[in-house]
Formats: C-alpha cells, structure tokens, sequence
C-alpha cells in the first residue's frame, strides 16, 4: 500500500507491504519462489563488496541540519505509530550502517528505532546478537560515539540480505556485499553530511547521528508509559526496553517527494526479510555436511521467518536414515533463532502448510517422532520463554527445541507412495 496523502508531511509518502509476498520478493529478485534459499545463499559465498560514489546523491537533495531553528524530527520523518499503545513513533525498516572503532569494517543491520524528540531516537539493539550492538559497546569503552547512518527507502535486496546473522555472516561481514552480489553490481554508498560515516546513495531518507557512549539505559516509552514498544514479528505487542541506547540526530537527507518506507512485525513482510536469509544460512551449514541429503528449506510464516524451518529430505540409501534429524541439529547451529524443525520428504511440497500438515498426519508418531532439546537459548520475544511458562526454563529466552521427524523410515518407503492419478488431456476429459 502506499499511502500520498500523508498528515502533516506534504510531498512524502508512506509505503508498506512492498516485501510482503515470497512470489513478488522472487519477481524482484530474478528468481522462482522455491528458489529463494539457494540463490541467496550462491551469494553470500560470493559477495561483491560496496563503493563509495560522489556527492551529492539522490539521497541528499534535500539536507537538513539539527542546528536549523526548524529542525523536528517528528516533522521531518513520516514515521507511523501502529497501535494505540506503541511507545511511539517508529522506524521499522531503517538500515543502520557503521563502522567498528578497532577494525574499520562496516556493517548493515535493521533495528527499532523510535522518536524520542526532536533531534534524539532510541535504538534497540538487542544484547548479544548484532553487530552494531558491538560496535557500540566497544564504542563505550573508548569513551567516544559511533557515527551511525540510516537509510530508509532502499533497494528490496539491501533489505532483505541485510538480515543475515552469524554464524553465516561473522562480525565484520558487510552484508552489503550480498546484495552487490545479487545485483551483479556493487551497492554505492555516500559521504554523511554531518558526520564521518557513509549512507546508501540512493535511499529515500537517510538519518545521520550519533550512538551516545554509556547510552544504553534509554526507556523506550519515557513519552507514552504504556509499557510497550510497537507489534513485534511473534504477533503480540512488545514489551517497552529500558536498555535502548539513545541515537542523537546530526541531520536528515532526502530525495524531494519522498518516500518513507515501513514495516510491522507480525507480517508476511518480516517473514520475507528475515526468513530468506534464515533458509540460506541453514542451507550453506546442511549442504557442507551432509551434500544432496536436503533438497529445500522453508522458513514458515507461522514462525515468524525466524522460530520455524520446514527440511524437504532426501533419502536414496539405507544409511541415509537418521541424518534428516542430523541435518535438523545443523539447522539450530546455522540459525541459533530456530525452535521447531519440521522434516518431510521430498514428495512433500514445504511451501504449502497442508501438505506439510498431512505429512504429520500420515508419517509422523508423537511418542518416536519427536526429539526434545530442552534449555537451549532460543529468542527473547517468544512469550512462552519465561519461567513463568514453565519451571523447566531457568531465564528468558531460553526454549525447548524441537524437531518433528514426519519423514517415512527409509525400509518402509514403499507403503508410503502417494497415490497416482491419470495424466488425462483436459480437452479429451471434456469432450469426450
């Protein structure tokens, strides 16, 4: 959808929902949609890294300074507020771009980020798991900012390979250089306005500051006290953190007439952006260890791209039996996020949840077919990761991991053929 008529933003407009449909991300991408996994992962293992380009770019033909008597976020940036209760508005598909103090290496990542006031946003990055949250803390311990850009507006392959997470992507891989690798061409980057770092050329806005050092102790809903950040990808509204760090803003570029790009968590287009990269790095892992042996891999929408991995296994051989469930073990290492595995045969369409559902109807035995791996870390956001679920979990975020085994023993095979139909002409059918 995209929306023109945009309150108090003359000229901008809001789009979203433009990744929010595997067919139209494989159209955008040059590929089928069962193709997805496998292409991006061919480019991961070859990636083509970005330049920087001069400036102007499109991306700053219109420049705004934080010491214009003027300047206002909240009336620069289209940002929406989704519920009644979000702690703000936020910026949903941002893409932060920085360098870390000690290496020099550059990253991309995708984090919340709300409006606090005028020149300041909060940034939530999550403890642990994301590169920018290290260049960050490193940052605090030199006791200096880390100049952070963000670009929204940008191409959809930027947006959805810059979701990759280790182990695939290591601290120092510029995700970027994925992209550039789809694209055959390198993603051009610009010098910042204000601050020594580098944007996307050819975004629509981009935000230029600074990640305050010792900052992380913001609470994200000191405006609204409602105890909640924004929906997030699980499909209930997130908890407010009181561990954002705060984001003080130099300036904001943008292209005139633009357009500011959004997502919500629980959507199909979050399950695009973080799935696809999921099904790659889960395959790079399953095709290194055990080749030929996983056809495909799907990382189902009910999981929110990231708690739910559906493997189409392939057995040929009798000792083939047992590594679909060695091959569901490497997927948890390739993408620590995982919680449920669900294996199938290759006669078993994984893009479609009926089939996938018969398959546990007709090949599956709860009391043989179900491995338990209890007290593992999982994702912080799954409500039901909590000692207060169940005494089993010591702390939040951690899980039980889960693998449903819905794949026919190889001996027994044979009962298991689906039943065959006629391959009939259509306009015989009909006329006779």
């Amino acid at each position: 959808m995209l929306f023109r008529n945009v309150k108090g933003h003359p000229g901008a407009s809001v789009a979203i929902g433009v990744l929010a449909s595997r067919a139209r991300v494989a159209d955008l991408f040059g590929c089928k949609k069962e193709e997805l996994g496998w292409l991006v992962k061919s480019c991961a293992e070859h990636p083509v890294q970005p330049v920087v380009v001069d400036g102007p770019a499109p991306c700053q033909e219109v420049v705004h300074l934080a010491g214009d008597p003027d300047f206002d976020l909240n009336r620069l940036i289209p940002a929406p507020t989704n519920t009644p209760v979000d702690a703000g508005p936020y910026i949903t598909l941002g893409m932060c771009y920085a360098t870390h103090p000690d290496t020099g290496l550059s990253d991309v990542t995708i984090h919340r980020m709300c409006i606090q006031s005028k020149d300041e946003l909060s940034i939530f990055l999550q403890p642990g798991s994301r590169h920018i949250g290290a260049m960050a803390e490193r940052a605090t311990e030199l006791g200096q900012p880390l100049p952070i850009s963000v670009s929204i507006g940008v191409d959809p392959a930027i947006e959805v390979l810059s979701c990759f997470e280790p182990p695939t992507t290591p601290l120092g891989f510029n995700e970027l250089s994925i992209a550039g690798a789809l694209r055959q061409r390198p993603v051009e980057l610009v010098k910042c306005v204000s601050i020594n770092e580098h944007a996307i050329a050819n975004a629509e806005y981009v935000i230029e500051g600074e990640i305050l050092p010792g900052s992380n102790h913001v609470v994200e809903d000191q405006n609204s006290h409602t105890g909640y950040a924004m929906p997030e990808f699980p499909g209930y509204n997130g908890p407010a953190s009181h561990e954002c760090w705060l984001l003080k803003v130099k300036a904001v570029t943008h292209r005139r007439n633009p357009i500011m790009q959004t997502c919500i968590g629980p959507s199909e287009e979050h399950v695009n952006m973080a799935g696809i990269p999921t099904e790659a790095s889960i395959l790079t892992m399953i095709d290194k260890a055990l080749p030929g042996k996983v056809v495909n891999c799907y990382s189902h929408r009910a999981g929110g791209g990231k708690y739910m991995a559906v493997l189409q296994c392939r057995k040929t051989v009798h000792t083939d039996e047992g590594k679909q469930r060695q091959a569901a073990l490497l997927a948890f290492s390739a993408f620590p996020e995982l919680k449920h595995v669900i294996l199938v045969d290759e006669d078993v369409d994984i893009f479609d949840t009926n089939d996938m559902l018969w398959a546990m109807n007709t090949r599956f035995q709860g009391d043989r077919d179900i491995i338990t791996i209890p007290g593992v870390r999982c994702h912080p956001l799954d409500p039901s990761s909590s000692p207060d679920y169940s005494p089993s979990i010591p702390d939040v975020g951690v899980s039980c991991k889960t693998i449903f085994d819905c794949t026919v023993p190889f001996h027994l095979k044979d009962r298991f053929k689906r039943a065959p139909f006629l391959d009939v002409d259509p306009e015989r059918w009909l006329h006779g």
